[in-house]
C-alpha cells in the first residue's frame, strides 16, 4: 500500500485548543472546540495534498545532536498518532537521519508507525512522507540514486513515497554527479517509485536550473525545503521564495525555530548541552529584540512563543516541518495551527528579526 495518496480530502474528528486551555499547564487537547484546520486549508504540493504543516523527524534517530535512545520510540510512535489524528499529514526524514548503526532510523520508525497506526484507513492511506536521498560521493550514477530510493522504501516497507529529494546540491564540488542525480531523481519518478519530487538547500541559481532541467523531461518540481525562520529570513531566502512562488514550488520550512533558539527556552547562562551549546552561545545573546516581540505577541494572542515563530512561517506562505521529540512538544506545536497573525504583527517580528545583531549558521550545502 502507498500512503501518500493525497487526493482525498477527510474531515477530522480531532479538535484544536482553546486559548485558555493553551495556556493552562493540562493537555491542550481535552477541551475540543473547533477542528485544528478545516479540508480546505490543505495545501496543494504537486500532484499531493498536505497540512498546512508537516512534523521533522530528524530527531528520530540521532544520537549525537538530539539525544535519541531506542527506550524513545514508545513516545514517538505516541506523537505520530496524535499528530495524524489531528490532521498532520505531512512528515519529512531522510535516508541519512540516524547516527551510526541507527543510519536510516528516522525512516524505519516511521514505517513502523504507519503499519502500527490504528485510526481512519483513508487518513492513514492519505499520509506524507517526503525523504531525502543523501548525494553521498559514492552516488555517482542514476541507477545508484535510484537504488537509494529502493532502500528507502524498503526500510519503510512501503509501496511509494511521496516526495523524493535531493538533500543538496553538489554543484559546489562536483558538478557532474550533480547531473547523475538530477537523473536520478527524474527516473525514480519515471518508475513510479516516487509520486513527486523536490530538493532541499538549493539556492535561487541552482533552483531554477533544476526546474528548467526536470521541466525538459517531464518531471515537475513539487517542494524546494531551505532554513526559513525569523532567524534566517535574509535576501537568499526571500528570493528563493518569490522563485518558488512564481515557478508554482511550494516551499518547505526546515528548522522554523532555529534549532530551539526560537522557543524562548534559552538564555545567555542557560544553554543545551551537546553541540548546540557553542553556537547557541554565539547567537542567543543578540536576540533579545526578537525574544521580546515573539513574548509579546504570544501573550496577547495567549499562544507560546514557539507557536507564534511556527504561525509566522505559516503566513509566510511556507509549510513549516519544526521537529518533535515529546508528546507535549507535538501538542505545542499542533497550537501554531487554527490562527494567523496580523499583518502588523508580521511586520513587527520581521522588524525585531533585521534588529537583532546575529543570525543562523546557513546549511554549509546551500548553494547560490
Amino acid at each position: 500500500m502507498a500512503f501518500t495518496m493525497a487526493t482525498t480530502t477527510s474531515y477530522f474528528s480531532c479538535f484544536s485548543p482553546s486559548n485558555e486551555t493553551l495556556a493552562s499547564s493540562s493537555s491542550p487537547f481535552k477541551s475540543l472546540m473547533l477542528p485544528l484546520f478545516w479540508p480546505w486549508q490543505k495545501v496543494k504540493m504537486g500532484p499531493l495534498t498536505v497540512s498546512p504543516m508537516g512534523f521533522g523527524t530528524w530527531a528520530w534517530g540521532n544520537q549525537l545532536l538530539w539525544g535519541y535512545k531506542e527506550t524513545m520510540d514508545t513516545e514517538l510512535q505516541r506523537i505520530f498518532n496524535l499528530a495524524v489524528e489531528n490532521g498532520i499529514n505531512l512528515f519529512d526524514t531522510a535516508d541519512s537521519y540516524g547516527t551510526g548503526r541507527l543510519n536510516g532510523q528516522s525512516e524505519r520508525l516511521l514505517g513502523k508507525f504507519i503499519r502500527d497506526f490504528q485510526g481512519d484507513e483513508q487518513v492513514r492511506d492519505n499520509i506524507v512522507i517526503a525523504t531525502k536521498f543523501a548525494a553521498y560521493p559514492w552516488r555517482l550514477t542514476p541507477g545508484q540514486f535510484v537504488n537509494a530510493c529502493k532502500s528507502s522504501l524498503e526500510r519503510m516497507k512501503i509501496e511509494q513515497i511521496g516526495i523524493g529529494q535531493l538533500h543538496w546540491s553538489t554543484a559546489n564540488y562536483a558538478p557532474l554527479q550533480e547531473l547523475a542525480l538530477w537523473d536520478g531523481l527524474v527516473a525514480m519518478y519515471d518508475k513510479g517509485l516516487v509520486r513527486a519530487v523536490g530538493v532541499s538547500n538549493y539556492g535561487p541559481k541552482q533552483l531554477v536550473k533544476i526546474y528548467d532541467y526536470l521541466q525538459a523531461r517531464g518531471v515537475p518540481l513539487c517542494s524546494a525545503q531551505i532554513q526559513f525562520s525569523l532567524l534566517s529570513m535574509g535576501e537568499d531566502q526571500m528570493e528563493i521564495k518569490n522563485i518558488c512562488d512564481s515557478l508554482g514550488i511550494r516551499l518547505i520550512s526546515y528548522s522554523p525555530l532555529g534549532l530551539g533558539m526560537l522557543t524562548g527556552k534559552y538564555t545567555p547562562s542557560e544553554l543545551p548541552k551537546g553541540p548546540r551549546r557553542l553556537l547557541f552561545g554565539q547567537i542567543i545573546p543578540g536576540l533579545e529584540p526578537l525574544l521580546n516581540s515573539l513574548r509579546e505577541i504570544a501573550i496577547r494572542r495567549r499562544k507560546t512563543v514557539p507557536q507564534v515563530a511556527i504561525n509566522w512561517c505559516i503566513c509566510k506562505g511556507t509549510i513549516p516541518i519544526p521537529g518533535v521529540k515529546s508528546v507535549k512538544q507535538a501538542e505545542e506545536n499542533l497550537g501554531a495551527l487554527d490562527w494567523r497573525l496580523s499583518s502588523d504583527e508580521l511586520l513587527q517580528l520581521e522588524y525585531a528579526s533585521r534588529e537583532s545583531p546575529r543570525k543562523m549558521i546557513q546549511n554549509i550545502f546551500q548553494t547560490r
